[in-house]
């Protein structure tokens, strides 16, 4: 054969071939599909086709009795004073929350990974074990720390201050819990964070500190920029979960002081106990839409620039 002869083509495939794996490949996601079709689209559809009926708890025995209402349990969400007032907590929550989560897990990812040099491991698994450990457990021993009389107060009294309730007082309740919801998901990013600032070279930074670049000027003018995909990923991440914090207001607050720590989340929990079906799914998708378009505008703001 002469060295600049083609090889000969493939054969095609045999007749068939394409199909026959096609359809070995469905077989084998067919467990699964089935699985997610029945526990989780099943479930998404139902309740959105529920959100838009007047169904109760008196329904259950003959769910195809109920009456289509439209957007009327939507329209009366608005106008009921409780959900909005949880709308705000929420908001308040997640507003607060977010940045300040971020920011606390960026500098201890950056001390982690310049600073701390002996027993960085150590630190690493201290900071993640609360992301670890059960909610309801941390909720319980932060509970007793914010009590009146609990570890926080006598501590502040042994230097002559009188600490306040902390989870019975309308304006230091929300705080108690975005400060303890803070500290356990703080882990969560740190970690994120830290695999972003490995990513980055260390001769940007070498290269910038031999142009004369101080701390603060390589921090906002490379880790910034650099890091932002790390940031978003981080920001949508800790929001999705804050904007349906329960367990926190669950198990310390009750959603009291006067509602002050109520979430939609906790709304719609309390909904569907008292057997309002169709006006709680219409609460938790309008939970869904806000989650939504908190995260395209992260997105947008967050996305690398080109």
């Amino acid at each position: 054969m002469s060295p600049t002869a083609k090889a000969p083509a493939a054969p095609p495939p045999l007749p068939g071939w394409r199909r026959r794996r096609a359809l070995a490949a469905w077989l084998f996601a067919l467990p699964f599909s089935v699985l997610f079709a029945l526990f989780m689209v099943g479930p998404l559809v139902a309740s959105l086709g529920m959100s838009f009926t007047d169904m109760t708890g008196r329904d259950l025995r003959n769910p195809f009795s109920v009456d289509v209402v439209g957007l009327a349990n939507f329209a009366e969400l608005f106008s009921d004073a409780k959900f909005l007032r949880a709308v705000v907590n929420t908001a308040y929550f997640v507003g607060v929350g977010v940045p300040l989560t971020v920011v606390v897990s960026l500098l201890i990812a950056m001390a982690l990974n310049n600073g701390i040099t002996r027993f960085r491991t150590l630190f690493r698994v201290g900071f993640y074990t609360p992301v670890v450990t059960s909610i309801v457990a941390i909720a319980v021993v932060w509970k007793y720390i914010l009590e009146p009389g609990g570890l926080l107060n006598q501590g502040l009294a042994a230097v002559g201050i009188s600490g306040p309730d902390w989870l019975h007082d309308t304006s230091f309740a929300m705080p108690s819990l975005i400060l303890m919801a803070m500290w356990r998901n703080m882990g969560t990013l740190m970690i994120v964070f830290l695999a972003g600032l490995q990513g980055v070279p260390a001769e940007v930074y070498e290269a910038a500190r031999v142009d004369g670049a101080g701390a603060f000027q390589r921090f906002r003018k490379l880790t910034l920029p650099l890091m932002r995909p790390t940031i978003l990923l981080g920001c949508v991440l800790i929001s999705v979960y804050y904007f349906q914090f329960f367990e926190e207001a669950f198990v310390m607050t009750g959603g009291g002081p006067l509602d002050s720590t109520l979430s939609i989340t906790y709304f719609t929990y309390n909904e569907f106990g008292y057997g309002n079906y169709g006006y709680a799914s219409a609460a938790s998708y309008v939970l869904a839409i806000a989650i939504a378009l908190v995260t395209l505008v992260q997105f947008r703001l967050l996305r690398p620039k080109d």
